[in-house]
């Protein structure tokens, strides 16, 4: 058996790797793993991932969790072009440092902003507090203003002149909010240029067809009880 990975689109570090791993030309068997369905929670997915997320990869008999290592390791074993993730010490350290700071910064704000203005109301059925919507909201925005100021600048990409794997994972974050009708590159200029140059590189077919189920989210059909129990621990998170 090749490489599999384990991914739902409805992710966003799912995304990153399934254009990274589409876009580099890399073979996979891809594994659809439905989270709003729990099947992270069934036995048989707890044995490639006990930490029972996604992205997971299984190669042969090697599995690994985690986005960032995912991506990594993706671009080590097939020798991916080296803007990917570059071979420079210096180069290399701005793209790092940028996988550093999103994981507590662009992706929390970024999935509370998605959930508490579309996924609570619609999917689990539950109101949000107009207070707490209106704080994450202005956290998003002030996360995109560090975004713009701390690492696009004025370059053409967020660690320099080419796109790097921080580009896709800085994007693919930020259609978490656009799915759920926030209006983020409309007031931001610079940062609507940058997505424009991501989706040019990536191409535009393969970036619609990476977004393509988290864009129709707000169709989602409510979560029946049962499942919306198992979501309770992810609820109380999501809404702080």
């Amino acid at each position: 058996m090749g490489l599999e990975l384990y991914l739902d689109l409805m992710s966003q570090p799912c995304r990153a790797v399934y254009i990274f791993a589409k876009k580099n030309g890399i073979p996979f068997q891809l594994r659809t793993v439905e989270l709003l369905k729990g099947q992270h929670y069934t036995d048989s997915f707890a044995q490639i991932n006990p930490l029972r997320k996604v992205p997971a990869l299984k190669d042969g008999d090697f599995t690994l969790a985690e986005s960032v290592a995912i991506l990594l390791y993706l671009s080590r074993k097939y020798k991916t072009p080296d803007h990917w993730y570059p071979q420079d010490l210096q180069a290399r350290a701005r793209v790092d440092e940028f996988l550093s700071w999103q994981h507590t910064a662009l992706r929390s704000c970024c999935s509370r902003a998605m959930w508490q203005k579309m996924m609570f109301p619609v999917v689990m059925r539950q109101p949000v507090p107009q207070e707490t919507l209106l704080s994450t909201l202005a956290e998003l925005d002030s996360c995109l203003q560090l975004l713009e100021d701390k690492f696009l600048r004025d370059q053409d990409f967020l660690t320099g002149p080419q796109i790097s794997v921080a580009d896709l994972m800085a994007i693919t974050e930020l259609m978490h909010p656009v799915s759920a009708g926030c209006q983020i590159f409309e007031s931001r200029p610079k940062l609507a240029a940058w997505r424009r140059r991501v989706e040019a590189v990536v191409g535009e077919d393969l970036f619609r067809e990476a977004h393509a189920v988290v864009l129709k989210a707000k169709d989602t059909p409510p979560l029946d009880p049962a499942m919306k129990e198992k979501f309770q621990h992810l609820m109380r998170l999501l809404l702080q």
